[in-house]
C-alpha cells in the first residue's frame, strides 16, 4: 500500500467551496473523470492523486491520501481517500 501524507485528512472535490465533498474512496475511474472537471489543484493535490493512480493501476495494490494526524485511522478505514482500481 502507499500512503502520502498531505495537510488534509480526505480529498475533496469542489475544494473550499460551500458545495465541498470529502470523499472516502476514488477508483481510476473517478479519478480520471475529475482530473478532467479539474477538481484537484495542479500544484497541490493533483500530483498526489496522479501517483496514487500510477501505483494502483501498476501494482494492482491501494493506496490512501490522507494528514499525518489522521495516518493510523486511515489504515483502520476510519479517515482519509482509499485510492482503488475499481
Amino acid at each position: 500500500m502507499l500512503i502520502i501524507l498531505t495537510a488534509v485528512d480526505q480529498v475533496s472535490i469542489n475544494f473550499n467551496q460551500e458545495n465541498e465533498i470529502k470523499l472516502k474512496s476514488l477508483n481510476i475511474a473517478e479519478i480520471d473523470k475529475y482530473i478532467e472537471e479539474e477538481q484537484f489543484a495542479k500544484g497541490s493535490m493533483l500530483p498526489k492523486i496522479e501517483a496514487c493512480k500510477l501505483f494502483v493501476l501498476n501494482t494492482n495494490k491501494q493506496a490512501i491520501i490522507t494528514s499525518l494526524l489522521s495516518a493510523k485511522d486511515a489504515l483502520n478505514g476510519k479517515s482519509g481517500t482509499l485510492i482503488k482500481l475499481s
